[in-house]
């Protein structure tokens, strides 16, 4: 369960005797839902809102706690429960292949002399064998964020947090990475601007000027948005 209590999130300006700008304002949450979506205009403090839960940025205000874990003083206890996708997956992929990524990722769980056997059969499973030893910049889109997020999933996180993870990506490999969250046995907390994926969440967040201004089911929560966009 990811707990926020009255958080707020500010940065300082961007030169001296510039004001200190707000990214997130008085955010109080409970998260339990299998699948949440996050949806809000860019710029909204979508991205804020996630990166606070696995410790990324840490809140100016208020706690943030997973399963009783505080992100601001158990960060790395947190970041092994709570995987994040990033929206460019090559900002995650730091190894030169699919196989050496996904043993990356598996160094702290499983022996050296297992990793590469286990990063092989991770990649196999999601239809990535054939290119385990290929450049990532070789791969398209989307099988660049699906290494991505198998590299992720290797470390069986209880938690996985995507921040608009087809934003980048043409339909074809965009349905398949939807697929393929919503086959997660995980929680999935994702923030989008694709409704689509969002109609598929338990629950809704929409979010705009740092706040949570509405927060339901997705028909509802959705047309909230809209609405929010229209005017």
């Amino acid at each position: 369960m990811i707990e926020l209590r009255e958080v707020g999130v500010t940065v300082p300006g961007a030169a001296p005797g510039i004001a200190p700008r707000v990214l997130l304002e008085d955010v109080t949450l409970t998260l339990t839902e299998a699948r949440i979506a996050v949806i809000g205009a860019n710029g909204s403090g979508k991205s804020t809102l996630l990166r606070l839960l696995n410790g990324l940025i840490l809140p100016s205000r208020g706690r943030v706690r997973v399963d009783g874990l505080d992100t601001a003083t158990d960060g790395s206890a947190v970041r092994r429960r709570v995987g994040f996708v990033f929206t460019d997956p090559l900002a995650q992929l730091v190894m030169p292949t699919p196989i050496e990524d996904v043993e990356l990722s598996l160094r702290r769980t499983v022996s050296r002399t297992e990793r590469r056997t286990r990063a092989a059969e991770l990649l196999v499973a999601y239809g990535l064998g054939h290119l385990q030893h290929s450049s990532v910049y070789d791969l398209s889109g989307g099988e660049r964020q699906l290494v991505a997020l198998v590299s992720v999933l290797a470390v069986d996180p209880k938690i996985v947090v995507a921040d608009e993870p087809t934003t980048l990506l043409d339909l074809r490999n965009r349905n398949r990475i939807r697929d393929e969250l919503a086959r997660l046995e995980q929680q999935l907390i994702v923030a989008t601007h694709d409704l689509e994926l969002a109609q598929d969440a338990d629950r809704v967040l929409v979010v705009e000027g740092g706040r949570i201004v509405a927060d339901g089911p997705p028909d509802t929560a959705i047309a909230a948005y809209v609405e929010l966009v229209s005017r």
